[in-house]
């Protein structure tokens, strides 16, 4: 292991546990305790628990926390309200993301941004330099740990920990207090499984103890610990987006698809470019495709039509353990984009035909 390499605080627990360890975004991360499969189907039937401690959060605070907040996010937070999560990115000033984030707020004048752990530095250094009003800014990403509760038995797993009702808290919102015993937990109605669920926000001092408690209470309802293999299997299957995959520097937030973050009822960086950009139509979007038959699309493999002329390449796939089938996300032309679409997949040198579709792929129980 390098010596760089950082560990979450709960690192021992894992190994305990037999997970297995890979370097992931600088951090030392379970990647998986049993196998992808298994922990896969336990959150979408049931109910499992990832550490995903290695995120960053920055707390914004003070009179002018809104303002920077509003000139670097996509989204309007001005919208927001004590409670609510808003999902957002930084747009750059050259037509891509320099990240996507969650924003929460959790009182007047105060906020916490949640972003990519492989990210932190650079989005803390790209949001400061806006910060010439002097908001607040704080990065507490070494302070807190993050644990996601996911799956459809999630609130039943947890209600017996807090006062919380937690089947009442709609989904992006969250509500602060006293949680498995460990005060100032932020228990958010957010996630990135599509399954439903927490996000448990935990001082780092309280970690173990919220983690033995989750384990405990769960185990009624099959509760399992689940690595970040089953982690981008779920995420993939709702076409969600992935930093440094399906979203970079490179990539329009509206090719993206994520136009409906983007608001123009605002100014923010480069939010003249895009408005022409999306006045103007988009020269490829991203899209989600599913193989007819056999092989399972990789990352950078080149989307071919049927002339086997390159229209793109993949950014994210994998064999959907809930479908049983390759699955993918790429950008092609926007001539290409429209679901029923046929295209092709480079794979080992062999054209494979997939048909574009409308994401997601497997049906959500959320929705924003």
């Amino acid at each position: 292991m390098s010596d760089t390499l950082k560990t979450v605080p709960l690192n021992d627990v894992h190994q305990q546990l037999g997970a297995k360890m890979v370097p992931f975004a600088g951090y030392n991360m379970p990647v998986r305790y049993s196998s992808d499969l298994d922990e896969h189907h336990t959150v979408r039937r049931a109910v499992g628990m990832f550490d995903v401690s290695h995120m960053g959060e920055f707390r914004v605070r003070g009179p002018q926390a809104l303002a920077l907040i509003q000139r670097v996010t996509s989204n309007d937070a001005s919208k927001l309200v004590p409670g609510k999560a808003q999902y957002s990115c930084l747009p750059n000033q050259t037509g891509g993301v320099v990240d996507d984030l969650l924003v929460y707020m959790l009182a007047e004048e105060d906020y916490l941004l949640v972003v990519n752990a492989s990210n932190i530095e650079k989005d803390w250094n790209w949001i400061k330099q806006f910060n010439t009003d002097g908001a607040d800014m704080q990065n507490v990403s070494e302070e807190m740990s993050l644990l996601a509760v996911q799956g459809p038995k999630a609130a039943a797993a947890l209600q017996s920990l807090t006062d919380a009702d937690l089947s009442a808290i709609p989904y992006y919102s969250f509500v602060q207090g006293t949680f498995a015993g460990a005060p100032n937990v932020i228990i958010s109605a957010t996630g990135y499984t599509g399954a439903g669920g927490f996000e448990l926000y935990v001082p780092n001092e309280h970690a173990k103890q919220v983690w033995d408690a989750v384990m405990e209470a769960g185990q009624p309802y099959g509760l399992k610990p689940i690595g970040l293999g089953a982690r981008d299997t779920l995420r993939l299957e709702m076409g969600y987006c992935l930093y440094g995959n399906d979203i970079t520097d490179e990539t329009s937030p509206l090719e993206a698809g994520l136009g409906w973050i983007t608001k123009f009822t605002k100014d923010f960086t480069n939010s003249e470019n895009l408005k022409a950009e999306k006045a103007a139509g988009m020269e490829r979007k991203l899209v989600g495709f599913l193989m007819d038959g056999a092989g399972i699309p990789r990352s950078h493999y080149p989307l071919v039509n049927e002339a086997g002329e390159v229209i793109g390449e993949v950014t994210s796939g994998t064999q959907s353990p809930s479908l049983s089938k390759g699955v993918g996300l790429g950008y092609v032309q926007t001539a290409l984009a429209t679901p029923g679409t046929s295209i092709f997949v480079q794979v080992r040198g062999k054209n494979l035909p997939a048909t574009v579709i409308k994401l997601p792929f497997v049906p959500g129980t959320e929705e924003v």
